[in-house]
């Protein structure tokens, strides 16, 4: 049993977590690349502000990434169950992009959270 818990905490831990609040200065400021990993129609219906649609990029994914590999990258899903985000996350890291984060609470957090949501450009 203690075996699988380690396990556990190794896998989520691959990639640092940050909470909403980091993630909504980050997005006030512009500092951050923030993906939503939760599929193009609940990115349509309300994102973080500035997140990019991983399901519409991923096919061109460097191209949607600054070439500082050293930019900060912030993945999420739809919240701290959801695994999703690994895919944006682990294919920033294999393009060498050093630091890249998880936000952990993910889009049902950050709207329990009270933040602000943008809804895709029509």
């Amino acid at each position: 049993m203690a075996s699988a818990a380690i396990a556990i905490s190794v896998i989520a831990g691959e990639f640092p977590d940050v909470s909403i609040k980091e993630v909504a200065k980050l997005a006030d400021n512009k500092t951050a690349v923030i993906i939503d990993v939760n599929g193009t129609e609940s990115y349509n219906k309300g994102h973080v502000p500035g997140a990019l649609d991983f399901e519409a990029i991923k096919d061109n994914f460097a191209k949607a990434l600054p070439s500082d590999k050293n930019a900060t990258i912030v993945a999420y899903c739809g919240g701290p169950k959801c695994m999703a985000y690994q895919a944006a996350a682990n294919e920033a890291g294999k393009l060498g992009y050093k630091n890249i984060k998880h936000m952990s609470a993910g889009i049902s957090g950050w709207k329990d959270a009270g933040q602000k949501l943008e809804a895709a450009k029509k």
